[in-house]
Order: structure tokens, then sequence, then C-alpha cells
């Protein structure tokens, strides 16, 4: 049971979930998207928000201002999360073509929502869960598509809705957080969503 919670919170680690939410959206929307255009999205996405991510925390652990990957004390989430939400703005102002891709555009401003939310309660001493808050993020998102294009994605987001049980389960079951923090960190996720869904319109 711990290797099976290990995997899913790895396969739902929060430095994916602009990945996921990106690659979902090209496959979801009616709307043409050229190759190239899905391209000049999908890689400088991966790169911002895994590649690099990845490199500073590494450096950030060689630097000794991390002790582990796992962030799991408030001081240590205020960089990774500064970096992130740094990096989060390049893709919202530089990568993400807003007069095209409106819904993936609020995506993203969701997701710094929920980096900056994330950052202030870290500040505050009162860590949440930042996989919870992914999920969330995702959940709401996929539901968000299905009713803004009238498309029918049950699928997807029964999947969705399963995977984030399964990774609160993870997260209580390896002792990361307790339910307050899974709780929250999961309505801050769906809340960042489902305020900017207005804005789609």
């Amino acid at each position: 049971m711990r290797l099976f919670s290990q995997l899913v919170s790895y396969l739902f680690h929060p430095l994916l979930i602009p990945l996921y939410g990106t690659v979902l959206y090209f496959r979801i929307t009616p709307k043409f998207s050229p190759l190239e255009m899905q391209s000049g999205n999908v890689l400088p996405v991966f790169i911002l928000t895994v590649i690099i991510p990845v490199i500073s925390m590494l450096i950030l652990r060689n630097l000794g201002m991390m002790q582990t990957s796992r962030l799991l004390r408030p001081q240590e989430r205020i960089y990774p999360l500064l970096i992130f939400l740094v990096l989060l703005l390049m893709v919202l102002f530089r990568v993400i073509p807003n007069n095209y891709a409106a819904e993936l555009y609020f995506y993203f401003l969701g997701m710094i929502i929920v980096t900056v939310a994330s950052l202030l309660l870290a500040l505050a001493g009162k860590p949440v869960s930042l996989h919870m808050a992914g999920v969330g993020t995702l959940l709401m998102y996929l539901i968000s598509l299905s009713i803004h294009f009238e498309k029918n994605i049950v699928l997807a987001i029964s999947a969705c809705t399963l995977c984030t049980g399964l990774v609160g389960t993870a997260r209580l079951y390896l002792q990361v957080h307790g339910r307050a923090s899974v709780l929250t960190g999961w309505l801050i996720g769906l809340v960042s969503q489902l305020i900017l869904v207005r804005f789609w319109f």
C-alpha cells in the first residue's frame, strides 16, 4: 500500500498538473489547433513548470535551504513556491496566447491563485496539501471545459474524481498531511478555477 501511495503521489505531483491541463485542453477543445501551436505551448509549459522547478529544488537542497523534496515544513515551501509563481507568470504572459486559448489562460491564472494562497499559508505556518490543490484544480478545470464546450467528457471527469480520492488517501496514508490540510488544499484548487469560469465567456 505504501508503494502504491508513493506512486500515486508521483503521478499527480503538483509540478505535473500544469502539463496535464495543457495537454487535456488541446485534446478536448473543439477549436482547431495546429500541431505547431500545440507543441509551442506544451513544450514550454513542460520546461517551465517541470524541468526548471526540479533543477531549482536540487539547487536549493545543495544550498541547504531544503532538507527534502517533500517540503514538509512551512519554511521549506517558501522559496520553491516563489520560484514556481514566477515560472507560472512567465507561462501566463509569454507562452499562452490568451486571445486564442482563453480557457488555458485562465487555467494558469487559477494555478497562480493557488500558488499565492499556498505561499501565504506557508508564511503563516499552516501548509496545505499541494497535491490536493493540484488535483482539485484539474478536476474543476475538466468540469468547466465540459460545460463550456458542451462536450461529453464524463469518463475523463470520473477518472479525475477517482484520482482525487486516491491522492487524498495516499497523502493521509503516508502521513504527510492531516485531514484539514488535505481538504483545505483541495478546496483551494476547486475554488481557484470556479471563480474564473465566468471570465471564459
